[in-house]
Order: structure tokens, then C-alpha cells, then sequence
């Protein structure tokens, strides 16, 4: 019978360390019988049905087995709810009543996450979700001159995409990324830091060193130099770090925990010995910021030089709202933007930083901002497998909808993912292409 249910805490959200180097972890028999217990209690609940397919996947095979409760579920078929969650963490942060402090301790994410590590110790994971989530070796490879020109092409090839969907489970419509030969590190790979011009505002140091993600140094090197000639504009150094690693996050969706780590060892430093010298810590990609804000620490919960960086990071929307309450940011706009339709990428979100990048838009005069706090479905991976991508679009659907009935003269999302995902979803007939609020920044100072 299912679990009777209580009240929920009323206290704030704490998360718990992940106990990943634990031999108990990776359990097989542990980790299923905690995955029967949260089952049990998500399924006398169903708060979290409409958020992503992991909960109608479980409840539906609850409703179907011969008991209708969790314990009728085969527990070989608790992965094809894992396999559905993509760690956005909104369950947790928006809709479970039950998380800690509450005594019933439900991390549904951080669970998923915990099984998927089984999985990958196992030897289950595809090989084509190693490769997808090995971004910086696709990055090389893809970025060199003609190997990037002909997997461009390539991604454009309708009978190619068909042979690559059945070969490798990649989808076919699912739009992939252009990838840069020349990629943002080698645009300004000579910017160094440097003896800082501005004060310090409120917790701002006044100068950033720039964590460029894989992301925006192959695919959207663009985005990266739109910061920069704003963060510029407002008399904020940039700088980059000598070396960088991908954040992690890729291979923490996957349960490859070890490589999270091994990415740690190399960036930590770097961002570190920044830290030290006064430079503040900005990301363009949300899910790289909480990667470094919230997963780092609790994987590493003890690691001292983790939580120093950990404190020094920054969305970068944040970080300018943060200057602008201390009069520190500049507001003489040379264009408007009209109406904006914004999609707050769930990464974000879940950092409980509050619609920064909004409030830094509406500064902008005659601009109206319209918000859209929902879930684009990509997730970097989810949204271009084979088995996922038709998902992926039904929860992007409400978005797009949404979009389409704004008629905003501009759509974003600070995730360029996510934009991409949008921008899919409504069609060519629509014509324009996702911006990014940092471009319409950009352009809103005449840069």
C-alpha cells in the first residue's frame, strides 16, 4: 500500500553531500530499494507529473502493474524512469513537499543521479552517450578546419541524419550545433589578467575572468564575445584562465562521477589562483554556473578551495544586477528592445538568484519583458536521442506556444541549447532566430 501522506516541511530546502565515493553507493540491491521508497512516495503524491517524463513514465507503471503500487513494478524497469530525468532539479526546488529537512528525505535528482552512476560502473552506458557528453574531444576534433566544414554539412544532410539516427540514436530532426574552427580561446587568447580599473560593489570585485564553457568556445563563440563587450562597457576587466576543462555537468548526467572529478582537478586551480588575485568568477552557460555553485560542493563537500571558487562564481546577469544595485552599472541605452520573450532555462533557476537576467533587460527603456518559466526539454543530450527527442518537443510545446503568442519582437534564453530547442520547435515559417539576452544587451548599448 502506498505511503499515507504527510505534511510537507514549511523550513527551506537543504541539500545533502553526495556520498559518490562510498562503496555502499553503488549498491545495486541499496540503490534499488531507496528508488522502491521514493517511488512509493511519488506515486501517493504526483505533484511533479507535468514537470518532465520521468514521473508519468513511473506512474504509468504503477497504474498498469497487477497490484497498482510501486512494489508491483518489476525493479528492472526502474532505469526507464531514470533514463527520463536530466538532473534539472526543478522537482526538488519547486514541487516536492518532501525534500530535507523533511524526516521522508526525498532527492529525487540527486537519486537518479545515484542510479545512473550504477548504471555507468556497470559498463551500461552507449557508447554514443560517452561520446555526446565527451564535449571538449568532440570540440577538437569537430573544430579543426575541413573536419568542421564537413560535419556542418553533414548536420544539414537529410539522408545523413537518417543514417546517423539509425546507426548511432541520433535523431534526425533533432538540430544539432555548429561547431567553429576558430574557437573563442583562440579569438582572445591574449587576454591576460591584468591590474583592475574599477572598485569593488557590494560583494563584486569589479573584474571577472571568464569561464568560456565548451559550449561558447565551439559552438556559440558569439555569445561569449557578447559579454565581454558588455561586461567591457560597463568598465569590467575580463580575463580568461591559462587552462580550462569542461565543467563536469555533461558527465554528471551521465554517472560518470570520475570524470567529473578529473575535470575538478584541472579547473579548480585555475579558478583559483584567479580567486586570489581579486577576479570574480562569470559563466555564460546556467548549467555550467551551478555545476561550480551547487554540484562541485556537494560532491566535494570538504574540498576548501571547491567552496572558494564556489563562492566567487557568478550568473552573469547576476553579477550585473549585483553592480547596478550599488550604481555601478551603466544605463545609457541607445536602442530599445520592444517585447521580449524570455525563457528562464531551468539551471538557472534552480541557482534561487531570482529572473536576474530580466530584471537587467527591463532597465532598457520602452522594453517589455514577458517570462516564460518553463522547461525547454534539451538538456544538452535528452533532447537529440533517438528514443528522447519526440519527448523532448512535447515539454518544449508549452514554450513555443507561448512564444508564438507573445509576438515579441525577440525570443531568448540565456541557455543557447534551450533557444536552439525553441527555435526548433517553432518552425522555419517562424523565420527569426533565438537571440541571446547578452546579444540584445549588446545591442540595446549600440556595441
Amino acid at each position: 500500500m502506498s505511503t499515507d501522506i504527510r505534511e510537507g516541511s514549511l523550513e527551506a530546502p537543504v541539500r545533502h553531500a553526495i556520498d559518490w565515493k562510498q562503496a555502499d553507493y553503488y549498491d545495486q540491491e541499496s540503490v534499488d530499494a531507496e528508488l522502491e521508497r521514493v517511488f512509493d512516495i511519488c506515486h501517493g503524491c504526483r505533484r511533479c507529473v507535468s514537470l518532465c517524463n520521468a514521473f508519468p513514465t513511473l506512474f504509468d507503471l504503477v497504474d498498469e502493474s497487477d497490484t497498482m503500487e510501486v512494489d508491483g513494478v518489476d525493479k528492472a524497469d526502474y532505469g526507464k524512469v531514470v533514463e527520463h530525468c536530466y538532473l534539472c532539479d526543478l522537482c526538488y526546488m519547486t514541487k516536492c513537499p518532501y525534500v530535507p529537512p523533511h524526516e521522508w528525505n526525498v532527492d529525487f535528482p540527486h537519486l537518479m543521479l545515484r542510479a545512473k552512476a550504477v548504471t555507468f560502473k556497470q559498463g551500461g552506458t552507449k557508447w554514443r552517450d560517452r561520446a555526446l557528453t565527451s564535449t571538449q574531444a568532440v570540440g577538437r576534433l569537430a573544430g579543426i578546419p575541413v573536419v568542421a566544414q564537413t560535419v556542418n554539412a553533414a548536420n544539414k544532410s537529410r539522408p545523413l541524419r537518417k543514417l546517423l539516427e539509425k546507426t548511432v540514436g541520433i535523431h534526425a530532426d533533432a538540430p544539432l550545433p555548429e561547431f567553429h574552427s576558430r574557437s573563442l580561446r583562440s579569438r582572445v587568447k591574449n587576454r591576460q589578467p591584468g591590474a583592475a580599473t574599477v572598485a569593488a560593489a557590494g560583494r563584486t570585485t569589479g573584474k571577472i575572468a571568464l569561464f568560456v564553457t565548451c559550449y561558447c568556445n565551439r559552438n556559440t563563440p558569439r555569445v561569449a564575445e557578447d559579454l565581454i563587450a558588455v561586461f567591457e562597457h560597463n568598465g569590467i576587466p575580463v580575463s580568461l584562465a591559462d587552462k580550462e576543462a569542461c565543467c563536469g555537468m555533461p558527465k554528471l548526467e551521465l554517472g560518470d562521477l570520475d570524470a567529473v572529478e578529473q575535470a575538478k582537478d584541472v579547473n579548480i586551480p585555475q579558478l583559483l589562483a584567479l580567486v586570489e588575485q581579486g577576479w570574480d568568477i562569470v559563466a555564460p552557460i546556467p548549467s555550467c554556473v551551478l555545476m561550480f555553485k551547487q554540484e562541485l560542493p556537494l560532491m566535494f563537500p570538504e574540498d576548501a578551495d571547491v567552496e572558494r571558487v564556489r563562492q566567487a562564481f557568478y550568473d552573469p546577469f547576476e553579477y550585473l544586477m549585483l553592480r547596478h544595485r550599488e550604481g555601478k552599472l551603466n544605463t545609457e541605452f541607445k536602442h530599445s528592445l520592444g517585447k521580449v520573450s524570455y525563457h528562464a532555462p531551468c539551471h538557472q533557476r534552480v541557482q534561487n538568484i531570482g529572473l536576474k537576467t530580466r530584471d537587467v533587460l527591463a532597465l532598457v527603456p520602452d522594453t517589455e519583458i514577458d517570462v516564460i518559466e518553463r522547461c525547454s526539454g534539451h538538456d544538452g543530450t535528452y533532447a537529440v536521442k533517438a528514443e528522447s527527442h519526440e519527448v523532448s518537443m512535447k515539454i518544449c510545446r508549452p514554450v513555443v506556444n507561448k512564444v508564438r503568442q507573445a509576438g515579441a519582437a525577440h525570443y531568448v534564453s540565456d541557455c543557447p541549447m534551450a533557444g536552439a530547442q525553441i527555435q526548433h520547435g517553432l518552425g522555419e515559417e517562424h523565420g527569426d532566430v533565438a537571440d541571446s539576452p547578452l546579444s540584445l544587451l549588446r545591442h540595446a548599448y549600440g556595441l
